[in-house]
């Protein structure tokens, strides 16, 4: 069976920006979702944000653009988390 699956993956923490991490359609975005899970990464599911991140480039900063979104997901993934924006930076973010 063959997956229309798409996933990009987000970096944040380390830099000011999210960057993009990984990219993948089909089998590849299947592996990037079972890594992000067996990391304890937070997962959702925006089919428009991940149109507009998929055309970004491997370690490409989010454009301005897209910061709201960006920062709408990134709050939820916090708030599972019981952390706040800074936490990261003190504790791995897969711990």
């Amino acid at each position: 069976m063959q997956s229309n699956r798409r996933a990009v993956a987000l970096e944040y923490g380390a830099r000011e920006t999210p960057v993009v991490s990984a990219i993948g359609d089909g089998e590849v975005a299947e592996r990037i979702i079972e890594e992000a899970r067996r990391r304890g990464v937070y997962i959702t599911s925006d089919p428009q944000l991940v149109s507009l991140l998929s055309q970004l480039q491997l370690e490409q900063e989010i454009p301005e653009e897209l910061y709201a979104a960006v920062a709408a997901v990134l709050s939820w993934a916090y708030w599972l988390r019981g952390m706040v924006p800074g936490d990261e930076k003190r504790r791995p973010i897969d711990a």
